[in-house]
């Protein structure tokens, strides 16, 4: 099984006995604390474990969703989706579900794995995220990781009465590079 690892952090593909943890995590509740902040704009609906179990051909053992495990404990999810294959052209995301583990560097570091294993092993020019003005903490992600912003769709994401922004962040392997060397040296 490939894994990726920093200290007590690692990526991995998902097994099937985290369905029941990542359930527990992701849509067991009707309103998790991580809506809040992970576009909250989408309908989000809790979901049985027995239908979630049975979508498993989509979560365990994929190339595009892995879970994030700090101190052996899993926290999160990674993940990326094509918005045009034959241009290579894929945008990430990642989820940390517990607020416990919010700003203590886990999205950063977990990101930098997953930037890592995008490009050792995709042929990628260029990884992306969308985000929204609400989430300021990923949008400071992206600006720790060296991402530029690339579009600011004003005012286009309605939630809870207010108008928000639409971020798009965006990194060229190159780039990717130059930040990786600059972290070794």
């Amino acid at each position: 099984m490939a894994v990726y690892q920093d200290g007590n952090l690692r990526i991995r593909p998902v097994a099937e006995k985290d369905l029941p943890r990542l359930w527990e995590l992701s849509v067991k509740e009707e309103a998790p604390e991580w809506k809040k902040w992970d576009a909250p704009y989408y309908e989000h609906k809790a979901v049985p474990f027995e239908k979630y179990a049975a979508n498993k051909e989509n979560l365990v053992d994929q190339d595009n969703f892995w879970a994030i495990e700090a101190d052996g404990e899993l926290i999160g999810t990674v993940s990326y989706y094509w918005e045009h294959k034959p241009s290579y052209w894929l945008e990430m995301g990642i989820v940390i579900y517990h607020p416990s583990y919010w700003s203590g560097g886990y999205g950063t570091r977990a990101l930098t794995l997953w930037i890592d294993r995008l490009f050792e092993t995709l042929p990628l020019v260029r990884v992306g995220f969308t985000t929204w003005s609400g989430n300021r903490r990923m949008i400071r992600v992206g600006e720790k990781l060296g991402f530029t912003m690339e579009a600011r769709l004003r005012k286009c994401r309605l939630y809870n009465g207010v108008f928000y922004d639409s971020i798009r962040m965006g990194m060229l392997r190159e780039e990717w590079e130059e930040v990786k060397s600059k972290r070794k040296g």
